[in-house]
C-alpha cells in the first residue's frame, strides 16, 4: 500500500465526461513507493498542485488533502498531462529515494548466466554492465555521483526514471524492477 502519491495532474471541475450536475474534483497521482497510478479524490475546498506529495494512507486523520483513493488505473488512462508531467516526478521521486536506488546498483544480479538485471535499464550495454560490476567489487557505490564518477554511466537517477516509465507504459512485458506488475483491467 503506498502511503505518499505525488499530483500527476488536477481537474478542480471534474472530468468533461462527467454530467454538469454530478461533476466532482479530480487528481492523478503516483505512489511513491510501488509507483502505481491512482485516481484520487481531493477533499472539498482543497486545491492540488503539479508535483505536490500528499498523504495517501491508511490514517484518515493524517489525510489533509485526500478524501480517498478511488482506484488504482493504468497509462494509458491518464490524462495527456499526466502523462507529460510524469517523468519530471518520477525524477524527482528516484532523487528523492536515491539510496533505494543505489542499493539496487549495488545488490543487482544475473537473470541468467548470458543476461543480467542491470541490463534491463536503458541505454545499459555490456561495456558499462562490466564497469558497474568491477567497480562494485571494489566497493559498494555510496550514491548516484559515485556510480557516474566510477562507471561509464552518466546520469543514473534519469536512467531509472526512464525504466520506471518504460514499466509503467508498457503492459506487457517479463521483467518488473521497479513497478509493481499491473492488473489486467489496467492494460
Amino acid at each position: 500500500m503506498e502511503d505518499f502519491a505525488y499530483i500527476l495532474d488536477y481537474l478542480a471541475s471534474g472530468l468533461p465526461d462527467q454530467r454538469r450536475f454530478r461533476r466532482e474534483p479530480v487528481a492523478y497521482g503516483i505512489g511513491d513507493s510501488e509507483f502505481k497510478i491512482l485516481e484520487l479524490t481531493p477533499k472539498l475546498d482543497v486545491t492540488l498542485n503539479i508535483g505536490e506529495k500528499v498523504y495517501i494512507g491508511k490514517e484518515m486523520e493524517k489525510r489533509d488533502k485526500i478524501a480517498h483513493v478511488k482506484r488504482r488505473m493504468g497509462y494509458n488512462s491518464l490524462t495527456n498531462a499526466a502523462q507529460s508531467e510524469l517523468p519530471y516526478i518520477l525524477l524527482d521521486i528516484v532523487k528523492e529515494k536515491e539510496e533505494r536506488f543505489v542499493k539496487f546498483f549495488n545488490d543487482a544480479t544475473p537473470i541468467t548466466t548470458r543476461f543480467h538485471v542491470l541490463e534491463l535499464l536503458p541505454g545499459l550495454g555490456k561495456k558499462n554492465l562490466l564497469s558497474i560490476l568491477n567497480e562494485r567489487k571494489k566497493a559498494p557505490f555510496k550514491d548516484f555521483e559515485d556510480i557516474g564518477k566510477r562507471t561509464m554511466l552518466k546520469n543514473p537517477d534519469k536512467i531509472i526514471a526512464k525504466r520506471i516509465e518504460f514499466e509503467l507504459s508498457e503492459a506487457h512485458q517479463k521483467y518488473y524492477l521497479f513497478v509493481q506488475r499491473p492488473k489486467r483491467e489496467e492494460y
